[in-house]
């Protein structure tokens, strides 16, 4: 029977973070079968890791949200290194993904996932974005993903969405990404929503800082921040862009192991 392990990702203390699935496994799994189990885990990520023979790679990774697999996960990612390293696999962990080669390795007590950057470009705002969120957007933008990234006026509007989700829905784009500089310790907050792909919004989002990331270095004229994602569980990330790099670290802990029954 497979085991699983269910990760709080981005936090140092249960219950907070980003929950996500770790399914470590030994042979080769139908999709159908993949999407069957991240829907009965209902988290916003499930993560599947077995071996691989590419040379330049140690394990394939995959990722799952309830309804869809999707091309990055930070937090998942975060969450499958996590498991590992307590299975007793020494890193540099190297992940053969739908986004590449990914590298995760543990550095001053904190595992730091290496992924592409992708800034944002401006566009013009989608028709029903501000009404959806109930904020007027500062800046939109696409970055290298297929989400949107929208800057608002201050740290306690990004806190105090309650967005229409049926709205955010038609706005054409896997997620949306809110931002503002930070008021407190963190010097960003962000909030991430993703109706379309079964994830009204995600605690904590890692593959959505390789946007922020990006942005906030081009104003804030630095390369190195403390991210804190302001959803109801919240999460702290740390950030470092690198030319087209993003470096983020993070803690993690163990909530729950088990076996499914399938």
């Amino acid at each position: 029977m497979p085991e699983y392990r269910v990760v709080d990702a981005f936090t140092d203390r249960p219950l907070a973070g980003n929950p996500a699935a770790v399914l470590v496994l030994d042979d080769a799994y139908p999709d159908l079968w993949a999407q069957g189990v991240a829907a009965e885990f209902n988290l916003s990520e499930t993560a599947f890791a077995r071996r691989t023979e590419d040379p330049d790679a140690d394990f394939e990774l995959r990722w799952f949200t309830p309804k869809a697999e999707v091309d990055l996960c930070g937090h998942a990612t975060l969450a499958t290194a996590h498991a590992l390293t307590e299975a007793g696999f020494e890193g540099p962990i190297r992940f053969s993904t739908r986004s590449g080669v990914l590298t995760v390795q543990r550095e001053d007590g904190r595992l730091w996932m290496d992924f592409p950057a992708r800034p944002a470009t401006g566009i013009e705002e989608p028709e029903g974005l501000a009404e959806a969120l109930g904020a007027r957007p500062l800046w939109v933008g696409s970055g290298g993903t297929d989400d949107l990234l929208v800057e608002l006026e201050s740290e306690a509007v990004v806190r105090s969405l309650d967005p229409d989700q049926a709205g955010l829905a038609r706005i054409p784009a896997r997620g949306v990404i809110v931002t503002a500089r930070g008021e407190g310790r963190a010097d960003l907050v962000s909030r991430f929503f993703a109706p379309n792909v079964g994830v009204p919004e995600d605690p904590v989002t890692g593959s959505a800082h390789t946007v922020i990331a990006p942005f906030w270095a081009e104003r804030l004229g630095r390369t190195e921040f403390l991210a804190h994602q302001a959803s109801r569980r919240g999460g702290d990330l740390h950030l470092r862009l690198a030319g087209d790099r993003v470096l983020i670290g993070g803690d993690a802990v163990t909530v729950a192991t088990g076996n499914l029954h399938l």
